[in-house]
């Protein structure tokens, strides 16, 4: 049994090992694959692993050999997986193991719009505190978030992670999901009827929710200016989730207080961008998902769900309905 990993780099770059795929299969590493390359890559392959390579009707069409597709992340989009299982391609992903460095990013992003600790401490360092004739001062305001109320739009457990976290501080839970299932968290939560009361009752809006073509621009002009004025939005999720352009009309124009985006609807984004105009907006470069426990629990799964589909028990199949 042959495996390719096609674009092993981001999740491990080297601090990590590949060496459990030796126990069952041989394998190869590329640390990026250009789309120009895949199907020469790929040919002999039985199996591929892969992050953020595409692989269409047209790639799959090209791999009579290829029997599985391990894909490096909890979101597929990237395979056509009715073509997959139409050929007899399992295709598996790796759910629910950067649960905690995901929320653990929410509340990053949002204690900075809060409490703009960088800025502070820049001016600090920059002199400002040395020079004052008191004993603080604050460049910007400084926001508790006790009592606030958090909505949370999908409620998985990334989605339940972070209301526990919120919950924890003091804040209200509010929740909307397309697919409304009462459950145990541990913590008092309510059920917003609809998205637009979502977004009109809370202080804080974090996304949580898988892209799907109904998803896609699911925050938009119209659902902004449903936001209160001091408002802020979270994006860990998928980029494409939000209209950037229309994200940024509202950060200038100041329908929403700021905004914290961990992912973008282009990776890497273009090198001049709207949201890079306003501080009002504070953006990372897809880490949420990125410590080193959480791409060690992802390697481990990635390399059992591979053992399993060569024992013949697949195990976090996406397109199982499809393959059976």
């Amino acid at each position: 049994m042959k495996a390719v990993i096609l674009d092993g780099y981001t999740i491990n770059p080297g601090d990590l090992s590949w060496e459990k795929l030796g126990d069952f299969a041989e394998y190869e590493v590329y640390e990026r694959t250009p789309a120009d390359l895949v199907i020469e890559r790929s040919k002999d392959a039985d199996m591929i692993l892969t992050s953020k390579v595409l692989f269409t009707k047209e790639v799959l069409e090209q791999l009579p050999k290829l029997k599985y597709i391990g894909v490096l992340a909890t979101g597929y989009n990237i395979i056509d997986t009715e073509e997959a299982a139409k050929r007899g391609i399992v295709v598996t992903n790796v759910p629910a193991y950067s649960t905690p460095s995901v929320a653990q990013m929410v509340f990053s992003l949002l204690f900075e719009l809060c409490s703009h600790v960088q800025e502070h401490s820049d001016s600090v360092k920059g002199g400002q505190w040395s020079q004052c004739k008191d004993f603080c001062y604050w460049n910007y305001p400084v926001i508790e978030l006790a009592e606030k109320t958090i909505g949370i739009i999908g409620f998985g457990k990334i989605g339940q992670q972070v209301g526990k976290i919120a919950s924890a501080l003091g804040m209200h839970v509010l929740v909307w999901s397309r697919t409304k299932k009462e459950m145990d968290t541990g913590y008092d939560y309510a059920w917003a009827d609809t998205m637009e009361e979502l977004l009109r009752s809370s202080d804080v809006v974090s996304l949580h929710c898988p892209l799907f073509p109904e998803t896609r621009y699911l925050i938009n002009e119209e659902t902004l200016r449903m936001m209160k004025p001091t408002a802020f939005l979270i994006n860990t999720s998928r980029g494409p989730l939000v209209h950037e352009a229309a994200l940024a009309k509202a950060l200038r124009e100041e329908w929403i207080a700021g905004a914290g985006i961990d992912v973008m609807e282009m990776e890497p984004p273009q090198a001049e961008h709207p949201l890079y105009e306003t501080g009002r907006c504070v953006i990372t470069p897809h880490i949420a998902w990125a410590s080193k426990e959480a791409r060690k629990r992802l390697v481990d799964i990635v390399c059992e769900n591979a053992q399993k589909f060569v024992e013949g028990h697949p195990v976090n199949v996406v397109n199982e309905m499809l393959w059976n």
